[in-house]
């Protein structure tokens, strides 16, 4: 799946980190956050989920302007659903 294909986040898909989330992520992202962990890598992502989550939903990040509400939705799922790789 991928977060351009109409099935993306619908009931009943899987939502996977590198199918889904991690193309959520911009490079500008990204290098905001190496210093602390890797955007782009499954395990820093998984560690850092409720924190990552919070910083969305309070409009903190990404530092240039909030994600949109089917972004954060996406990811809020993904998390729900065990945050498959």
């Amino acid at each position: 799946m991928n977060t351009n294909d109409e099935t993306a986040g619908t009931p009943g898909s899987t939502v996977g980190f590198e199918a889904d989330i991690r193309p959520l992520f911009r490079e500008l992202d990204r290098s905001s956050m190496l210093e602390t962990f890797d955007l782009w890598k499954y395990d820093d992502v998984v560690s850092n989920q409720d924190a990552i989550l919070g910083h969305l939903v309070a409009g903190s990040m990404p530092c240039d302007g909030p994600w949109p509400q089917s972004h954060i939705a996406l990811l809020r799922r993904w998390i729900d659903d065990g945050s498959q790789p």
